[in-house]
């Protein structure tokens, strides 16, 4: 149960380093500025739980598209690996993620439902979290409680961040901008660290198996 509980907090923390809701809030604030409190509460529901859903969908069927398109897990880990680091670099700097937002766009661009996009997908379920999701849910090893684990993490981290986004504008005052920047430079760290893992993880693998051809 300790390796259970182990992995399955290391799933929790993976996946909130990714979903990265603490740098996703002044974004929400800002283009939801012009939107009633009941009609913003609205788009923070729809927004997580469509991100909620398509990261069930990937990974229930990750396995699936590895298949259908010829996908190794190892390599998905390398460039899950480089897409984190890449996360997390621009956290450390207290940036907010470009792989997330384009700052060029304006809300009037996404049409009137921002729920689906860009909140929903990139934002909250972005390239990071997905490729983290599938890579979690293959490293379960068919351990039923380890699945578990992921899903509990996965509906625990999608809580969190409902939670932020509710309070967006209260959190935003309550931190100041020193306290989220402090914030988001210590999961960008986090996140790093992960990425390191991740991308040895994959790469290890494919090192052996090339060596092995080669002997």
């Amino acid at each position: 149960m300790n390796d259970v509980f182990a992995f399955g907090l290391f799933a929790f923390v993976s996946l909130f380093a990714v979903v990265e809701p603490l740098g996703i809030m002044p974004i929400f604030t800002s283009m939801t500025s012009t939107l009633t409190p009941r009609e913003q509460r609205s788009v923070a529901r729809r927004a997580v739980l469509i991100a909620f859903l398509t990261l069930l969908l990937f990974a229930f069927l990750g396995q699936l598209i590895f298949k259908f398109f010829g996908i190794s897990v190892n390599s998905l880990k390398i460039v899950g690996g480089v897409i984190f680091f890449m996360i997390g670099y621009e956290m450390l700097q207290a940036k907010l993620t470009k792989t997330a937002y384009d700052e060029k766009q304006s809300p009037e661009d996404f049409g009137k439902d921002i729920a689906m996009t860009p909140l929903g997908i990139p934002m909250i379920a972005g390239p990071g979290a997905i490729a983290n999701i599938i890579v979690l849910w293959h490293a379960s090893d068919d351990s039923l409680f380890k699945k578990i684990a992921v899903l509990v993490s996965l509906t625990l981290v999608m809580a969190l961040t409902l939670l932020v986004l509710l309070f967006a504008r209260r959190v935003s005052r309550f931190l100041g901008d020193s306290g989220n920047k402090v914030l988001l430079r210590l999961m960008g760290l986090i996140t790093m660290v992960i990425a390191v893992e991740f991308f040895f993880s994959g790469l290890k693998p494919i090192v052996r198996d090339m060596m092995a051809r080669e002997g």
